[in-house]
């Protein structure tokens, strides 16, 4: 959408804020609470932005194990927190409650984000069983709710599964644009943190020439130069913590390097 902040950037790297576990996760730290959960996520928006990224998406990663359909205790929680979190943020944000692309549009929209991401389309066989998820309910939502610039990002090879759907992926990006009215496509590596495969990526942009697409997952210095030959932004959440591990804090000198070098590719 021309309007979408995110989509009138050159190349944005969206930076993923990652909540420890929810109220409702199996993991949720009680004597904490809230307050360390927010404390967590401020220290990382303050070192990203430090940094100079574009964007900052929310996410629930801490919520394992996984599941396709949203906790009611975790989806308060997230909103809340952010909530909380907004008077920090300078840019656009954007959010992704894993894995429901419903609750998803409803936590954007109650939160104010200007985009979101999720599997929207697709069959798969995954970690948290068969998963198909509803494309037209939730782009149908995003209409009851009025807010039709959200930006929808559709991640079509999802992490933490395969498809059943046995079409190239180049192929699944086309149909997801085409029939499913996604706004970006992103592609994934095979888990959090695990790289995209740049052949991949490159099919999908050439076969999308007009549709943004992003590499998704992975993301490191060492391979964004030639990431971002294909793809038209990136998001960036474990290469960005101490020593690459996706439950660490933000790094910043980390998130610097990246950023300015970035910066040098533009």
């Amino acid at each position: 959408m021309s309007s979408s902040p995110l989509l009138a950037m050159v190349k944005p790297i969206v930076a993923m804020v990652h909540f420890k576990p929810l109220p409702g996760s199996s993991a949720y730290d009680a004597a904490g609470g809230m307050e360390a959960i927010i404390e967590g996520a401020a220290r990382d928006i303050e070192a990203l932005q430090a940094a100079g990224v574009d964007a900052m998406m929310f996410g629930n990663e801490g919520d394992r194990p996984y599941r396709t359909k949203a906790s009611g205790a975790g989806l308060a929680a997230m909103a809340a927190a952010i909530g909380a979190l907004k008077p920090l943020l300078k840019v656009p944000f954007g959010v992704n409650y894993l894995w429901d692309p419903l609750a998803t549009v409803q936590l954007a929209v109650a939160t104010g984000a200007a985009f979101a991401r999720e599997i929207f389309t697709g069959v798969y066989a995954s970690d948290m069983g068969v998963w198909a998820p509803d494309a037209a309910a939730a782009l149908e939502e995003r209409a009851r709710l009025g807010r039709q610039d959200l930006t929808l990002l559709f991640n079509i090879n999802a992490e933490f599964a395969a498809p059943l759907d046995t079409r190239p992926v180049e192929t699944r990006a086309r149909s997801a644009a085409f029939s499913s009215l996604a706004d970006v496509i992103c592609v994934s590596g095979g888990m959090t943190g695990e790289g995209v495969e740049v052949s991949g990526l490159a099919k999908v942009k050439r076969a999308l020439p007009a549709t943004p697409v992003f590499a998704n997952t992975g993301v490191r210095i060492d391979t964004v130069a030639e990431i971002l030959k294909h793809a038209d932004g990136c998001v960036v959440g474990t290469h960005f913590k101490i020593g690459g591990d996706t439950w660490a804090p933000v790094d910043p000198e980390r998130a610097l390097r990246f950023m300015d070098f970035v910066r040098t590719l533009r």
